[in-house]
């Protein structure tokens, strides 16, 4: 089967949708073939912190600190449930673009190792809170996963699929995408659209729907 999603690295939902509908596929024992397409939910921050997450929920959802931060508070337990420790409240904001660029270069030339590190920048921002727009902060992901340091940091310091992500992103727009997580489930001819952070039950069903041929009789959507 193929998955196709739009995610972004600063959007919590598609971390916790990504991790279920992980623990589905591979409960399921399914042989996937994942690619990640960027949705930039904070597409005007810099690359280093300039304000907190509760500041940029206020002007981007407008809503107050107070349901800003119990909002946060919400989306940690929720994680939580699903075995990641998230720290939100104290993320470090700042722009996906790098993070966004390096997996695209790693889809195409390391495919293999590539949802590794999704999971790895996911993990790098929300639990750790570090600065994933930092080109050190990358080249320190990617080599865990042994990948030549040089030749990483040689693609971030230059402009290198710069322009992929900005068509991608385009894309999204001209195809309606308005949030994000959004999934692309494709076995055989079935294709089934999620949107949205599913339970693993719930994407579990979906999947075994599709196998079983017994999708048109359902929504999911």
């Amino acid at each position: 089967m193929r998955i196709i999603y739009w995610s972004d690295f600063n959007c919590p939902n598609s971390y916790i949708g990504l991790v279920r509908l992980k623990k589905a596929v591979d409960e399921l024992d399914l042989d996937a073939k994942w690619e990640m397409k960027p949705f930039e939910l904070y597409p005007t921050l810099f690359n280093a912190p300039t304000s907190s997450i509760i500041t940029q929920n206020v002007l981007k959802y407008g809503l107050t600190p107070e349901e800003t931060e119990k909002k946060i508070i919400e989306t940690e337990k929720i994680a939580l449930k699903d075995g990641i420790e998230l720290n939100y409240k104290d993320i470090q904001l700042t722009s996906s673009r790098n993070a966004h660029r390096l997996v695209k270069y790693v889809q195409n030339r390391h495919p293999d190792i590539s949802q590794e590190l999704i999971f790895k920048i996911f993990e790098a921002n929300f639990c750790k809170n570090r600065i994933i727009a930092d080109i050190t902060t990358l080249v320190e992901i990617s080599s865990e996963l042994g990948l030549d340091e040089s030749e990483i940091r040689n693609v971030l310091e230059g402009d290198s699929y710069n322009f992929e992500v900005q068509i991608e992103e385009e894309d999204a727009i001209v195809m309606g995408v308005e949030s994000i997580p959004l999934y692309f489930l494709n076995i055989s001819e079935e294709q089934l659209i999620v949107p949205g952070a599913f339970e693993k039950e719930d994407f579990k069903i979906a999947l075994q729907d599709m196998i079983n041929g017994e999708i048109e009789s359902k929504s999911f959507i």
